[in-house]
């Protein structure tokens, strides 16, 4: 697997230096998009079985950090199609998972980039979606601050399963504090519903919604509005949570066969 450092151009005024894993699989590329607060570290074991691309985000894991990066709803939605062309790349299967989902907002602007969809308990770009408690914490200023400034590393490994918290804690730092807090004030969720107004258009485009039927944070019911709006096949996984894969093995092997 490689790792490295890439300069964006267009994300800000100048290049933007971009963590990213890539690993050989057969067929269109696959790019995996991770959600907050972790990284590309998510994503490792999918590379390794089918290889892909996995970025840090913008203010997370290894990528840049710098206070004055557009960590936001709109700003995470242009970053996909600037790294791909960073690394000329027209085509890919996407893969996104929770705040990763900003990454449909330039699906659906370039349907004819996409040769296959897959989206796992992704925040809802939808109409009717209400944030989750910690979320409306987040979103309040002061209050946000206070709440982020005591999940330290041992409280990260804790709240989140499995190597997920420990991948979390090792880069959760002011920076990455930062961009969190303003991503999720950039979203309320009138945002969020117009943000996701194009879905449509990747109707045509194979796509398959992977949800944990007990996600703390986004409900059940989202799956399957995304599953209509992108004519998708839905797959609810009974008793897992928002990572489904790092719960039961069976679900690792549900999104790699989804995205085959």
């Amino acid at each position: 697997m490689e790792e490295t450092i890439i300069e964006v151009p267009g994300w800000h005024d100048v290049p933007w230096p971009v963590f990213v894993r890539r690993a050989e699989g057969e067929g269109t590329p696959i790019l995996w998009m991770h959600g907050s607060p972790t990284s590309s570290d998510d994503w490792v074991p999918f590379l390794e079985c089918v290889g892909g691309i996995a970025p840090d985000l913008p203010g997370y894991g290894r990528s840049s950090k710098r206070g004055d990066g557009d960590f936001t709803l709109g700003g995470f939605g242009r970053f996909p199609g600037l790294l791909l062309d960073a690394l000329g790349i027209d085509r890919v299967r996407l893969v996104v998972h929770d705040w990763g989902g900003a990454a449909l907002t330039w699906a659906a602007a370039n349907p004819d980039r996409i040769e296959r969809l897959v989206v796992i308990d992704a925040v809802p770009l939808l109409p009717g979606y209400r944030w989750h408690k910690w979320a409306r914490i987040w979103r309040t200023r002061f209050a946000g601050e206070m709440s982020v400034g005591f999940m330290t590393p041992f409280v990260l490994r804790r709240a989140l399963p499995g190597a997920i918290g420990a991948s979390a804690a090792d880069h959760f730092d002011v920076g990455t504090q930062r961009a969190m807090l303003r991503l999720y004030r950039s979203a309320p969720p009138e945002y969020l519903a117009d943000a996701g107004r194009d879905l449509a258009t990747l109707r045509d485009v194979p796509s398959t919604v992977i949800w944990g039927g007990d996600d703390p944070y986004l409900p059940v019911e989202f799956a399957h509005r995304y599953g209509e709006v992108l004519d998708a096949e839905v797959t609810v996984l009974d008793g897992l949570g928002h990572w489904p894969w790092v719960d039961d093995p069976a679900a690792f092997e549900t999104i790699v066969a989804a995205v085959a």
